[in-house]
């Protein structure tokens, strides 16, 4: 059952109609929630953000949700996300990145340490559309003690551009015939494209290496 649970979580952005239909208004709620969660709490990186917000444009497009609301909440959800996640950062983040009974990966504080190398506080916006690195870079600036002035401006241009752009995508473009009957191959798309920015800098370091 709890695999099945933790599948269902997963995959919430291919059961958003069936949560819909089930649950109404309640929806909006589920939503902000798994939106907060991921952007908020630096234990759940693998949550499905840049497609559910897709999915919930595609679902806004025929009604099933209202546009507006969505755009709204997700936009307060992602920078209240944000923001819890940097002040734990700044409370707490070296104990728990230095307590071995605390599922962190280190490798995943290492790859956004290198992001907030190369790009600066701008890493903060960048981040955004980078599963994984969205996570925990808010966590790394408060570790990093950034100013937090300086981390909420990012911190708004960041999420309120990533909420604009996945899910007006999904407005546009989720109920066209083709993406709406191959949801499952778009999803891996959108995953596939978020992490590019991962991937080149490991392709040129490997080219360079040969």
């Amino acid at each position: 059952m709890l695999t099945a649970l933790f599948d269902f979580i997963l995959h919430i952005d291919v059961h958003l109609g069936a949560i819909i239909q089930t649950y109404g208004g309640l929806s909006y709620a589920i939503l902000f929630a798994i939106i907060f969660v991921e952007t908020g709490l630096v234990f759940f990186p693998f949550l499905p953000g840049d497609s559910l917000l897709f999915a919930a444009g595609a679902f806004s497009a025929i009604g099933s949700l209202s546009l507006g609301w969505v755009l709204g909440l997700m936009m307060v959800a992602a920078i209240i996300g944000d923001t819890v996640n940097y002040w734990i950062g700044h409370f707490f983040g070296e104990k728990l990145v230095e307590n071995p009974k605390i599922p962190i990966n280190r490798e995943h504080i290492e790859e956004t340490q290198r992001f907030f190398d190369k790009h600066g506080g701008k890493t903060i916006i960048l981040a955004r559309f980078v599963p994984i690195v969205r996570t925990f870079a808010p966590f790394v600036a408060g570790i990093g003690k950034m100013k937090y002035g300086q981390f909420f401006s990012y911190n708004v241009i960041g999420g309120t551009s990533w909420v604009l752009i996945a899910t007006l995508a999904g407005y546009f473009f989720g109920n066209i015939p083709f993406v709406r009957d191959n949801f499952s191959l778009v999803v891996l798309g959108i995953v596939g494209v978020s992490i590019v920015p991962m991937i080149i800098p490991l392709i040129k370091k490997w080219i360079k290496h040969e």
